[in-house]
Formats: structure tokens, C-alpha cells, sequence
């Protein structure tokens, strides 16, 4: 889906997200903490995996859902954030639709859906390794002030096309 405050070329507009993932990661304790791994990103999407260890693991011996929303949430924070634009979750909402157990390498798969001024729409699916859906997540973001790289909106100002 393309995106008002992306780079009207398609190489320019991955390099930034790449750049602003790299800027995030580097800041992004929490989801390094739980040993998550940033597996693409582009203009409006992200995949994050997380391998469920023992310790994720709640009185059911299954994955927490608390760790598969934080898996969600990651990945719909690097998608959001990928214009380098600072942009904040305002709601979101998650359907756990089945377990994960230790070891399953989940992915979760950010697609923005919907952006507009300072507001978007982002669906995020939870996979385990066979593919099974594990949680459908769906985020709204809300722009903030400021950039994840400060300085690099003046530079760009004459590609990216802006939307107040």
C-alpha cells in the first residue's frame, strides 16, 4: 500500500525503512530482551520472529499471550514507524486463535491497511512454523512530533511527498 510520507522511489523508500528499523533496534531493548529477531522491512510492513522459550510459557504450557501480543506489537511498531515518522499505538486489539508451545518460531506479519494524516491502520498475523494462525492483531497508530532518525526529513523534503 503506498503511503503519502513515503519516497516516491521504491529503492529510497526501503532504504529509509531499513535505516529506521536499524535506528530502532539499536534503542528496542525490550524486543531484543525477549530474543525477537527483525526479519524484513519495508514501507508500511515488518516481520519480527520469536522462538518461545520456557520461560514464555504460562500455566497451560503454552506461550504466554501477553509475549504474543509483545511479538505483534513490535512488529506493528517497526511497520508504523518505517516512514521515519515517530508514530505511537492509540488502540489495539488481538484474537488469540491458537496455542503456541516452547520452541515454535512464531512470525508475526505487519501490513499497513490504512494511513491518513497523523492516523493509521495496521493488521498484524501471528504464524507458528506450520504456518497456523496463531493471533490476528490489528493496531491504530497516531503520529507524533519528531522523527526515529532527527534531521533526515529536511534532507528528504525535496522526494517525499507530505500530507498534513
Amino acid at each position: 500500500m503506498s503511503h503519502s510520507h513515503a519516497p516516491h522511489d521504491p529503492q529510497a523508500a526501503q532504504q529509509l525503512a531499513e535505516a529506521v528499523a536499524d535506528a530502532m533496534w539499536s534503542r528496542d531493548q525490550a524486543t531484543r530482551m525477549l530474543g525477537m529477531r527483525l526479519v524484513s522491512v519495508g514501507p508500511g510492513r515488518a516481520t519480527l520472529a520469536m522462538t518461545v522459550r520456557p520461560d514464555m510459557t504460562n500455566g497451560h504450557a503454552m506461550c504466554h499471550g501477553g509475549l504474543i501480543f509483545t511479538l505483534a506489537d513490535s512488529a506493528f511498531a517497526y511497520a508504523c514507524n518505517s516512514y521515519n515518522l515517530n508514530t505511537v499505538a492509540s488502540a489495539c486489539h488481538i484474537d488469540f486463535l491458537a496455542p503456541a508451545k516452547v520452541g515454535d518460531v512464531l512470525e508475526a506479519e505487519a501490513v499497513e491497511r490504512s494511513a491518513s494524516g497523523r492516523t493509521g491502520v495496521y493488521d498484524i498475523t501471528v504464524r507458528n512454523p506450520h504456518g497456523k494462525t496463531v493471533a490476528l492483531f490489528r493496531g491504530k497508530s497516531y503520529r507524533i512530533s519528531g522523527e526515529v532518525i532527527a534531521g533526515l526529513a529536511g534532507a528528504a523534503e525535496t522526494t517525499t511527498s507530505r500530507q498534513s
